[in-house]
């Protein structure tokens, strides 16, 4: 599927459709039951949600750092791509956190790329897909996920209640995203801390800053705001931060460059 096809369409139902014919695919080969033993047996989570408040609270960005093959807007992003290395290079260069993409239909991910990036280094990990119902929660921490995405856009109140709690249960950290006012008022009514403003709209796949300048507005203090999307430069995590932004999530843009450690470096104007 080309670009302008992809953005013709509401890309996100789309995608919803098909990450559920996928799960079911998934589902019928390891049914829930064994899913919750492969969850039970997986390494202990590492705290998502407190390394990046530690790492605000040492008065540095909560950088996480994305791991991404491709996207259905850009295509093939990185042919090098080895999760491993990727995972290494990103914490040499100071990431606090790290974001695996593991949908493949439309980013090329798989499972195997968050546990290759997890075993290589002790950050902690966002698994980074379309979360839809409960066996997807215990196949994220069987693989080791430290945190979930709950895209608000993607869910009904009560299915993103119910995927929180199980993902609480499980010790895993939930993020919350939301594109607009009402994914935002949706969004305050979980449990989670951790929000997450994407200044991408994912039904047209255009991106800005003002996004989160303007959600931000109306985020209580109580909770930590993640800007995700369109981030490129120090000038931008500076700019955000004046809206209060504590952490930025940034994958692209590191993505194509050859040194990933001094991509981050120049980005946290640490190089």
């Amino acid at each position: 599927m080309d670009g302008a096809s992809v953005l013709s369409e509401d890309i996100l139902a789309k995608i919803c459709a098909d990450t559920r014919a996928e799960v079911a695919r998934r589902k019928a080969r390891t049914g829930l039951e064994e899913m919750k033993l492969h969850a039970r047996d997986a390494d202990k989570p590492r705290g998502f949600g407190r390394a990046l408040m530690d790492a605000t609270a040492a008065g540095k960005p909560g950088l996480i750092t994305e791991i991404k093959k491709a996207s259905p807007s850009r295509g093939l992003i990185r042919e090098d791509f080895d999760p491993a290395a990727l995972a290494k290079a990103y914490a040499d260069g100071g990431a606090v956190c790290l974001s695996v993409l593991t949908d493949e239909p439309y980013f090329q991910g798989k499972p195997a790329d968050l546990k290759a990036a997890r075993a290589a280094v002790k950050l902690p990990v966002l698994r980074k897909d379309f979360m839809l119902e409960p066996w997807q929660i215990y196949e994220s921490r069987a693989m080791g996920a430290d945190c979930i995405l709950l895209i608000m856009a993607a869910l009904g109140d009560a299915q993103a209640r119910e995927l929180e709690e199980l993902a609480r249960a499980l010790d895993m950290d939930v993020l919350a995203e939301v594109h607009d006012e009402a994914e935002l008022d949706r969004a305050l009514g979980l449990c989670t801390p951790l929000l997450g403003i994407n200044n991408r709209n994912l039904k047209t796949m255009q991106t800005t800053l003002e996004t989160t300048e303007r959600l931000s507005k109306s985020v209580p203090p109580d909770r930590f705001l993640v800007s995700e999307s369109g981030i490129q430069a120090t000038a931008d995590i500076e700019r955000l931060q004046k809206v209060c932004v504590q952490g930025f999530l940034v994958g692209e843009s590191l993505m194509r460059e050859p040194d990933v450690t001094q991509a981050v470096r120049a980005l946290l104007g640490t190089a």
